[in-house]
Formats: C-alpha cells, sequence, structure tokens
C-alpha cells in the first residue's frame, strides 16, 4: 500500500502532476472551488536554513499557478516533526482544511532517532488511512536511511 520512493524522486514526480492526477483527477474534479494540497513534512518542506519562498513546497505553488490549477497549497510542514508529530496533528489538519490531496515528507527524522521502521510505517500507515477516510490522495514521499544508521 505505502509506495516507497527516493526523496530526490519524490519532488520531481510531484511536480510532474501525474501522482496526484492533476491532469484530471482530483484537483480538476472539483471545480467549484480551488482545490487544497496540504504539505505534512520536515525540515525539507518547512524550507529550514532556506530564504522564505524558495523551497519545494513554494515551487509547487508557483508551477500551480502557472499550470493555471486552481489549487491552494497548505505548508505544514514542520523542522525536526517525525511521524509520531504528524500523526497526532493530521486530524486538525484535515478538519480545518479539507485537502484533496496531501503529500506526507516524513519519517527522515524516526530514522535519525534511531526510531524502530515498524513504529515509523504504522505511523505512516495511519496518516495515508486518514487523509483518504477524509476524502484526499495521497502522495508518500519516502525516506532512504543511510547503511550507517544499521537496520
Amino acid at each position: 500500500m505505502i509506495r516507497r520512493l527516493h526523496r530526490r524522486h519524490c519532488i520531481a514526480a510531484g511536480l510532474a502532476w501525474g501522482a496526484w492526477g492533476f491532469s484530471g483527477g482530483a484537483l480538476a474534479a472539483k471545480k467549484a472551488a480551488p482545490a487544497k494540497v496540504l504539505v505534512l513534512g520536515d525540515s525539507l518542506s518547512a524550507e529550514y536554513g532556506l530564504p522564505r519562498g524558495t523551497g519545494w513546497v513554494a515551487l509547487l505553488e508557483q508551477r500551480l499557478a502557472q499550470e493555471k490549477i486552481a489549487a491552494s497549497v497548505v505548508n505544514a510542514s514542520v523542522s525536526g516533526e517525525t511521524t509520531s508529530g504528524g500523526r497526532s496533528r493530521l486530524p486538525a489538519l484535515l478538519r480545518e482544511h479539507q485537502p484533496s490531496v496531501v503529500v506526507i515528507e516524513l519519517g527522515g527524522n524516526d530514522a535519525l532517532r534511531g526510531f524502530s521502521l515498524a513504529h515509523t510505517e504504522d505511523n505512516l500507515t495511519q496518516m495515508v488511512q486518514a487523509a483518504q477516510q477524509a476524502g484526499a490522495k495521497v502522495l508518500l514521499v519516502g525516506m532512504q536511511a543511510p547503511p550507517t544508521y544499521g537496520r
């Protein structure tokens, strides 16, 4: 159920539109009101260490505007966030924003802190299911932990 992608490929895949169905799927289906893309991520999505407006989430928002896709992007990312933190914050974010698409970019900090993969996978699975139950399509950005972190 959970697709595992390398982080470097995810942004390219997302911006290629096909992963989210931008060419006629989730976002095109809601023509009455602009669709919402909710990004739930860590420092990579929160632009940690970058000038505001230069990270991949801001670039996504710019690309949507260039392509004349009626969608707004809500960046709910927090530097240092783990899958546990994202899982606990997601229900309120889903209620508040009612997104058409949820991008989950979490797991890297779990690996850095030595959390078990089973714990991380359970949190990601629960987040994917919650977003889908709320009617959103989900793009899960995969993390690849360096082999120096052990099994």
